[in-house]
């Protein structure tokens, strides 16, 4: 076995280590969020108290995104994915605390050291795919992009699972610490085994730059904020509760159910190169991006159609959230895909962290309309906003790229 992998190309060995590093990260962050809406659940703190904990993850997600590509391109992304596992480290030992320190300001400091990690790590882990494949290996790119970003979302609905079963097992305070020692000893790993300077700009990036010059990434990145945004219109606040008061589900019920629709998204995220029909004949492009986006619109309108027709409303739910899934994961996957294909080879987490800036806003958008629109206007409301979102995000998508000839042709221009 380790002579197999002694023998592995360098690039798939790198590409390997940082896939770990991610999954590893993944799986802490997964759990640490049950965990803390668990526990805090459990001390008896409120749902919208338990919300208000994760603002500042989700606030500084933003933020780290545009300034992690800069200091990506100026440090390097080795060093970038090494310094969120730090924090991640750091954010955990911090909770490691008696309860009677646990207050709310405390945690959502905690929060948004974590949210400051993650993203980081997430940052650093997609940009490097760049250096690691050839640059006419386009197909090779997508599945590499897919398999780290589905694996991801898969571990991250594990995570949740090992959050429960942690607290269970060891309780809040030893499972911080448990998780944190895994991590360290991961983090150590990475310092030693992640070699170079990769994806450090041979030209020096002045902090201007971090706001994206090319039309195509700005393009995306537009589209990626009305995405995400779609799904968490109706997926973060507005569907759980709905779960709870109107099917009677408990929270563990809930809790599982999303769980396993993280997992099955991740695993369909995965495969997206297969689906798309783009693992081993032409590269995806704009084309692709437009159909497949434009095929996700019809899954949450059909959706509110039926919720406001009372029309098997559990299957159509249920039902309508399975495909809505399948179909975001593939968007999904395909956007992760072109942002590192559009980003540049200078400083490419520059190009990487604009554009998951522009996702943490769409994330963070979507998640206060969900709690503001379904508490005022239900759920159909939720679902209408979002096959408004994922319209827009298809009519931007018509303004991008289709060919390698224009992507070359627009990165020559920066």
């Amino acid at each position: 076995m380790l002579s197999k992998l002694a023998g592995l190309p360098q690039s798939l060995k790198q590409y390997l280590i940082i896939t770990g590093n991610y999954w590893g990260f993944t799986l802490t962050d997964g759990a640490l969020r049950m965990l803390v809406v668990l526990h805090f659940h459990q001390l008896g703190y409120e749902a919208l108290a338990i919300a208000m904990l994760f603002l500042f993850y989700e606030i500084f997600g933003v933020i780290t995104n545009l300034v992690g590509g800069y200091l990506g391109a100026k440090w390097g992304l080795n060093r970038t994915m090494n310094i969120g596992l730090a924090m991640q480290v750091i954010a955990l030992l911090m909770l490691a605390v008696p309860n009677e320190y646990l207050t709310i300001a405390y945690v959502m400091a905690a929060q948004a050291l974590s949210g400051i990690a993650k993203d980081l790590n997430k940052m650093s882990a997609k940009s490097s795919i760049k250096f690691l494949v050839s640059g006419n290996e386009n197909n090779k790119l997508y599945q590499w992009i897919a398999l780290l970003t589905g694996s991801k979302n898969a571990l991250k609905g594990v995570g949740f699972f090992l959050g429960g079963a942690l607290l269970a097992l060891l309780g809040f305070t030893n499972a911080m610490i448990a998780m944190a020692a895994f991590l360290f000893v991961l983090w150590c790993f990475s310092l030693y085994a992640l070699q170079g300077d990769i994806g450090k700009a041979k030209n020096k990036p002045k902090f201007k730059e971090m706001l994206s010059k090319s039309h195509s990434i700005n393009v995306l990145s537009a589209a990626r904020l009305f995405l995400f945004g779609a799904r968490d219109v109706w997926f973060v606040v507005a569907l759980p509760v709905f779960l709870a008061q109107i099917f009677n589900w408990n929270h563990w019920w809930v809790g599982g159910f999303m769980a396993c629709w993280v997992i099955a998204y991740g695993m369909v995220q995965s495969i997206a190169p297969r689906i798309t029909g783009n693992d081993k004949i032409a590269p995806a492009d704009g084309k692709t991006a437009i159909k497949w986006a434009a095929l996700l619109t019809l899954i949450p309108a059909l959706i509110a159609i039926a919720l406001s027709s009372d029309f098997y409303i559990k299957i159509s739910l249920i039902g309508g959230l399975l495909v809505f899934g399948a179909l975001f994961a593939v968007n999904s996957s395909l956007h992760s895909y072109l942002i590192v294909r559009y980003a540049g080879e200078d400083g490419v987490s520059l190009d990487v962290g604009f554009y998951y800036m522009a996702n943490a806003m769409g994330r963070l958008i979507g998640t206060v309309l969900s709690g503001w629109v379904y508490q005022a206007y239900g759920l159909t409301a939720c679902l209408l906003i979002s096959t408004l979102f994922i319209a827009l995000a298809t009519i931007l998508s018509l303004k991008l790229p289709v060919n390698d000839t224009q992507v070359t042709r627009q990165q020559h221009r920066r």
